[in-house]
């Protein structure tokens, strides 16, 4: 027994009733993919009009679905080289472009923007390269990177071995005044 789906169809608000043979219709078991026939026609679709609920009504389709982000979002400090190098990038395209079409026209105005696309060149460089440094050094102090050898890693077990010899100190130290100075070699 076939089984149905719907489909959007090209035309706007107008669903596709998609029937299946019962045989799967899948390509590669000896007969042609579904709707594709030798003659080109599509014999297996009926257009059916706006999908409508049960008391007749066009029913809410949503403009679009929330999928999961496939990469997670950039850290605060990357996001914003990455925007002050884009922002850099912009103006030093639209410096170059000015300075192309004033040469053309033949007007003051080119030396002035050459001198400053070229200052804009390096400074967009610079941008550029500030993105990348900046996502090392983030990557590096917050252990993003999980290698064995990861700073981050070792400043972590640093910080806490440090911790612990405080607190082990301030043990050892309340236990000394709780005794009242017993156990001391000297009294201060």
């Amino acid at each position: 027994m076939g089984t149905a789906e719907r489909r959007e169809a090209p035309d706007e608000g107008v669903v596709a009733q998609v029937r299946t043979r019962p045989d799967g219709g899948a390509p590669g078991r000896g007969t042609a993919a579904a709707g594709h026939g030798t003659s080109g026609r599509r014999d297996d679709v009926e257009y059916v009009g706006e999908p409508e609920d049960s008391r007749g009504k066009a029913s809410y389709r949503p403009l679009w679905v929330e999928e999961p982000a496939r990469r997670r979002r950039l850290p605060d400090p990357v996001r914003t080289a990455a925007v002050r190098a884009v922002l850099l990038i912009a103006v030093t395209l639209i410096q170059a472009m000015v300075a192309f079409l004033s040469t053309l026209a033949g007007s003051w105005l080119a030396f002035p923007m050459v001198i400053s696309s070229v200052v804009s060149t390096i400074l967009a460089t610079w941008g550029v390269l500030d993105v990348w440094v900046t996502r090392q050094v983030w990557n590096q102090r917050n252990g993003v990177v999980s290698v064995p050898s990861s700073t981050a890693r070792a400043l972590r077990r640093e910080r806490r071995r440090a911790r612990r010899r405080e607190r082990s100190a301030q043990r050892a130290e309340a236990r000394i005044r709780r005794r009242g100075g017993a156990g001391q070699l000297s009294h201060p």
